[in-house]
């Protein structure tokens, strides 16, 4: 499968600039030491400290998402049984720098992967928890996202171009266990609030526990199995038996739907992760499970 680099950033964001932005806005922070942590698709992250983060956004796009944080999780946070980055300080843009930014809590952990988790019953049984109190009615104000919490068909075009790519034997499996979850009846609820980026790098553990559930810039609402694909991203088939009492509402539509989102992200992590082999990696255990 063809894999495309990550974007490159549309200003120029460095240790440099978030000490001046500091500086300007938080004195009270500017002295403490900074260095980067992570420079991925949307963010460039700083640790702060010892107990906070800057996050900088490094595309137009991506400031969208920060703002989405700064708006809707401290009103999350506190009926969510994880912690989340809910933003301690708002920095304002500047000449240098056009965007708004947020200085988070540090959160402890790696992100996750399977061999990390010690009990791994006990880590599907927590997402399907965390993931149950989030999934309440948004409001109509929530944010809107054109790719996350639509129906399968608003993927269907993506899918089948990145089918193509599949060897002769996984593409027959797959396509097939995407027919089957496009045939289903489409979420007719009310918009639930979503993560809407829940993979294995959103999602982190510590002391072989899930810690912390991170990056809710695609925070929005609609159906349900967007998120509940991480089932298949993360544990095995006797796992998600676990994962799905823990969520506790999710009928055979909604997992059949999720098994979908599965195989639709695992395809979108396959073909762009050109110099990211952790996604990559996490594209290809999530296309094992769905076709196991």
């Amino acid at each position: 499968m063809t894999a495309h680099r990550m974007p490159a950033a549309e200003v120029s964001v460095s240790v440099g600039l978030v000490r001046r932005l500091l500086d300007a806005q938080y004195p009270e922070l500017a002295g403490l030491p900074v260095e980067v942590l992570a420079n991925g698709w949307d963010n460039l992250v700083c640790r702060l400290g010892e107990d906070l983060l800057v996050r900088l956004p490094r595309r137009a796009a991506a400031a969208g998402l920060v703002a989405h944080e700064q708006r809707w999780l401290p009103e999350l946070a506190g009926r969510l049984p994880l912690p989340v980055p809910a933003p301690v300080r708002v920095g304002r843009p500047t000449d240098e720098y056009p965007w708004s930014w947020s200085v988070v809590p540090f959160l402890p952990g790696r992100i996750a992967a399977p061999a990390e988790f010690d009990a791994p019953w006990e880590a599907a049984t927590a997402l399907g928890g965390f993931l149950a109190a989030l999934h309440t009615p948004a409001p109509p104000e929530a944010p809107v996202n054109a790719f996350r919490g639509i129906p399968l068909a608003g993927r269907a075009e993506g899918v089948r171009a990145a089918l193509a790519h599949l060897e002769p034997a996984d593409r027959a499996a797959a396509l097939a266990i995407w027919e089957a979850a496009a045939a289903v009846p489409v979420w007719d609820g009310p918009p639930l609030w979503l993560h809407g980026d829940l993979h294995p790098a959103n999602i982190l553990v510590h002391q072989g526990r899930i810690s912390a559930v991170i990056d809710f810039g695609d925070l929005t609402g609609g159906d349900p199995a967007t998120d509940l694909s991480v089932a298949w991203m993360l544990f095995t088939e006797e796992q998600r038996d676990g994962f799905r009492p823990a969520y506790g509402r999710a009928d055979d539509a909604t997992w059949e739907r999720a098994r979908g989102w599965a195989l639709a992200l695992a395809l979108v992590f396959l073909s762009h992760s050109a110099d990211n082999p952790l996604m990559r990696g996490v594209g290809e255990r999530t296309l094992r499970e769905v076709l196991a």
